[in-house]
């Protein structure tokens, strides 16, 4: 099926395309693929089992696999997709940040953190970005490729993995993923779509993570925003706003231009009502630019009257990336645009952030890496 109708300048630079691994194919492509190695169909299945039940991705490792064959499905059906270049720490441990390097020497982000009720893996969907917004140190890199559904998966089984084995002082399981890692989800739609089910499928044809618990993030690309509802999934919607006000988010998310505030927020309220879920409302505050009391008024006010009860605003301190003239809102200024908004009527919270240190703005990582 076609993607959305978006502007050529959302589309990846044409690269070499990631070798076909088992997480691209859905259950009949599996078993046509083990017919072709001249096995039977079961080890279709049994891989499957190996790869989303046990997190193993090394076939010299599936030990119900005959030894003679484990070399010819390595290379035919588990191709290694990304490698771990570095890990870094910080929350005594509890945030994880992996610089990885993928096949075609792409470098691509992912985060894993603890926390005291859940485990959180954010992913990324495409190596870089094409929307350009100018607080964003994904954005001022520009996009480098859409990233396979398999690369897209990959990431969150290795999350999982590493929370399986120890990894993560005090994680027990993986059990949400977000998509606010590099990249614009809505812009590499089919693969992340396929990516998700691939993620909230039960074994063996998937991961098992509740869909309810996949957050599914956009800087507003209206088409997509429907289309996705009426996939009919019930992952969380997070709308990156900004500003409530389209003359300044013309500026701060560029795609403003295309889709404006109000039909971003229409294409939200729609997909709030088919899925039945509240949408969450992104809000990066920075210092002398979106954080006048004004537009905290005027969002509380915008949100009533498209989104009513079904929005959740989330206040994010801006983590200023190397050399940007962007800067987090003073903490008093926080303060009074969150009661302000909480005042006109819509749930509002600062997000807990993660790994400053660590160079956890997407993107950060990959640059100087």
């Amino acid at each position: 099926m076609p993607g959305p109708d978006l502007p050529l300048v959302f589309d990846a630079p044409k690269r070499g395309r990631p070798p076909t691994h088992l997480a691209d194919l859905d259950r009949a492509q599996r078993t046509e693929a083990v017919r072709k190695l001249g096995l039977p169909a079961f080890r279709a299945d049994q891989l499957a089992r190996q790869y989303y039940g046990r997190l193993e991705a090394d076939p010299t490792a599936m030990t119900d696999l005959p030894a003679a064959v484990r070399a010819t499905v390595g290379q035919e059906l588990f191709p290694t997709l990304m490698t771990p270049i570095r890990h870094i720490a910080c929350d005594d441990g509890t945030t994880r940040k992996t610089l990885w390097r993928l096949h075609d020497g792409t470098m691509l982000e992912s985060v894993l953190m603890g926390y005291r009720d859940r485990t959180t893996v954010c992913v990324s969907s495409q190596a870089g970005c094409g929307m350009a917004c100018p607080f964003c140190a994904t954005g001022q890199g520009g996009l480098d490729r859409n990233l396979s559904t398999a690369e897209i998966v990959d990431q969150v089984r290795a999350a999982a993995r590493a929370v399986a084995d120890g990894q993560l002082p005090g994680a027990r399981r993986l059990s949400n993923v977000v998509f606010m890692g590099m990249g614009e989800p809505l812009a590499n739609y089919n693969r992340v779509r396929d990516a998700v089910l691939r993620i909230t499928s039960p074994a063996p044809e998937g991961l098992g993570i509740s869909q309810r618990s996949v957050t599914v993030s956009t800087v507003g690309l209206a088409p997509a925003i429907r289309r996705l509802a009426d996939e009919k999934m019930q992952v969380r919607l997070a709308v990156s706003l900004h500003t409530p006000d389209d003359e300044l988010r013309d500026t701060l998310v560029p795609v403003n231009n295309r889709w404006s505030v109000e039909e971003v927020l229409s294409a939200a309220r729609y997909y709030a009502d088919v899925s039945g879920r509240r949408v969450s409302i992104e809000y990066a505050l920075i210092r002398d630019i979106n954080d006048q009391p004004w537009r905290a008024d005027l969002l509380a006010k915008r949100l009533r009257q498209h989104l009513g009860h079904l929005a959740h605003v989330n206040v994010i301190p801006l983590n200023p990336t190397p050399g940007s003239e962007w800067d987090a809102a003073p903490k008093p200024v926080e303060r009074e645009f969150v009661r302000r908004v909480n005042e006109g009527g819509v749930p509002c919270t600062v997000r807990d952030t993660r790994g400053s240190e660590i160079a956890a703005a997407c993107g950060q990582l990959a640059a100087e890496g």
